[in-house]
């Protein structure tokens, strides 16, 4: 694929690009080179402050409400549509600022378009309800919108998550300030293109890129925000719900995991160690629904290890750009955080089976790591990779099982391998998960809610259930 990423970029705000207030800039790390390879403009407090006026002004101008929800829908269609002008660019900066394979690349693009298609159809089918109170009177309820959103998206996914938050905003009547990450942010520019190209009012949608404890701590403890939509970590999570506190405002937050597999003995370990591996090496583990717990019946527990074990070592590790089967963590600050806890497994004295350890070249490479010995009270069982690591406990008895796996601060996902349907619905309905797959991980889709419970926040995202954290109910009674 030829093509070449542009050296500079810069913040989308009211419609127009624009340079920094201050003129600074972020330099763009490719994470398979450690070069730079663009910079982007970096938006501080003026720039926050600029972009949420334009989305207030927008919201005011009551610019979407005044479309109908059809209309807002199409639009969803429109902006999917351009995006197919953008594919080969999308793919190339995905590749080259956040290290992913060309072909996958493609697949955020396809992703993005799926859930722009998804909720365009459901602008028109959000619907309120007719309350009965007798004779004379009418009573009934409409979902009305907060006013200006602020979205703090990911570095591991910023296209899908980014546009889906977009999409719930605009088909329900919000506007939107969102704060993309320093670290991959090049791919929302892209989208913000095909967002003006679509015929978005302008300040409707405002990407600003940004240090989180500048540009996200504005956007946060703006005055004239909403609502908050925020995914990342637990800590900066804290922060934000502060903030979200100070001005009583409304905060869909997704803070990460540590999920947990349970593996029973009666399990299909060919298929489970498949799946166990998809699900924690894929993008080297950089999910935050990854499968970072195995917990396996200690009957299984050695053959599954080596089942393990053999997926792991036959990934091929390096560059997108050579279609590898798993590329780099991000930067270097995460490989160093990575690789430290790797050496905290080895001092609380679990067996690291293979990985651990950087790779000697360029870039930021950690192989396929897989740690056994672990006791649930270990630090690398509680605390989040955010990596290609997975640990493996042992259990004898179900209850066991459960009490490990629901023994961490998070519950985002989990897992169930086993032949035995009962034991399946029994698990699963003992965990303390926002989604449990079973069988196969990551099970679902754009159509299925996402969220955490526990340290792992709330609210909802994808699914129907997703636009509920958008809107409020407004009644209306009227004495005929």
């Amino acid at each position: 694929m030829a093509g070449q990423i542009r050296d500079y970029w810069r913040n989308f705000i009211d419609g127009k690009w624009l340079d920094a207030a201050d003129g600074r800039r972020i330099a763009v790390t490719d994470p398979a080179t450690g070069g730079v390879i663009a910079e982007v403009a970096r938006g501080g407090s003026a720039d926050i402050d600029q972009a949420v006026a334009a989305a207030r002004r927008c919201f005011d101008s009551r610019a979407l409400l005044e479309m109908t929800p059809a209309a807002r829908g199409e639009l969803m269609f429109e902006i999917a549509r351009r995006l197919d002008d953008f594919a080969d660019e999308i793919a190339l900066v995905e590749m080259h600022d956040n290290g992913k394979t060309l072909a996958n690349g493609y697949k955020e693009v396809e992703l993005t378009q799926r859930y722009l298609r998804y909720y365009g159809g459901l602008a028109d089918k959000l619907e309120g309800r007719q309350i009965p109170l007798g004779d004379g009177l009418v009573d009934y309820t409409v979902h009305m919108p907060y006013g200006v959103s602020a979205q703090i998206v990911p570095w591991n996914g910023p296209l899908p998550v980014g546009a889906r938050s977009i999409a719930c905003a605009l088909i329900t009547g919000n506007t939107v300030v969102l704060k993309s990450p320093e670290d991959s942010p090049l791919s929302l520019f892209l989208f913000a293109e095909a967002c003006a190209k679509a015929g978005v009012p302008e300040g409707a949608v405002n990407i600003v890129c940004g240090i989180g404890a500048e540009a996200g701590a504005a956007l946060v403890s703006h005055s004239d925000i909403d609502h908050i939509v925020f995914t990342g970590s637990v800590a900066t999570g804290k922060s934000v719900l502060r903030a979200a506190a100070e001005r009583v405002i409304p905060a869909v937050m997704e803070l990460g995991g540590k999920s947990a597999g349970i593996v029973y003995a009666d399990a299909d370990l060919e298929r489970t160690a498949r799946n166990a591996a998809r699900g924690i090496f894929h993008h080297s583990g950089q999910i935050c629904s990854a499968a970072s717990r195995l917990l396996v019946h200690r009957s299984v527990h050695d053959e599954l290890v080596e089942r393990l074990r053999a997926e792991a070592v036959r990934r091929s590790v390096g560059p997108g750009i050579e279609s590898c089967d798993m590329g780099p963590v991000i930067s270097q600050r995460q490989l160093d955080r990575i690789e430290a806890l790797c050496d905290t497994g080895v001092a609380e004295g679990a067996t690291l089976v293979t990985g651990g350890h950087r790779l000697e070249r360029a870039g930021f490479f950690l192989p396929p790591t897989i740690f056994t010995g672990v006791s649930p009270d270990m630090q690398i069982a509680n605390e989040e990779f955010f990596g290609p690591v997975v640990v493996v406990l042992p259990f004898d008895e179900p209850e066991e099982a459960i009490r490990i796996a629901n023994g961490t601060d998070y519950g985002l996902a989990a897992g169930v391998f086993t032949r035995d349907l009962r034991l399946a619905h029994w698990t699963a309905d003992r965990l303390v998960a926002g989604q449990v797959y079973v069988n196969d991980w990551w099970v679902g889709g754009v159509e299925t809610p996402f969220g955490g419970a526990k340290r792992s926040g709330y609210g909802r995202e994808k699914g129907q259930e997703a636009l509920l954290g958008y809107v409020q109910t407004k009644n209306i009674g009227i004495r005929l």
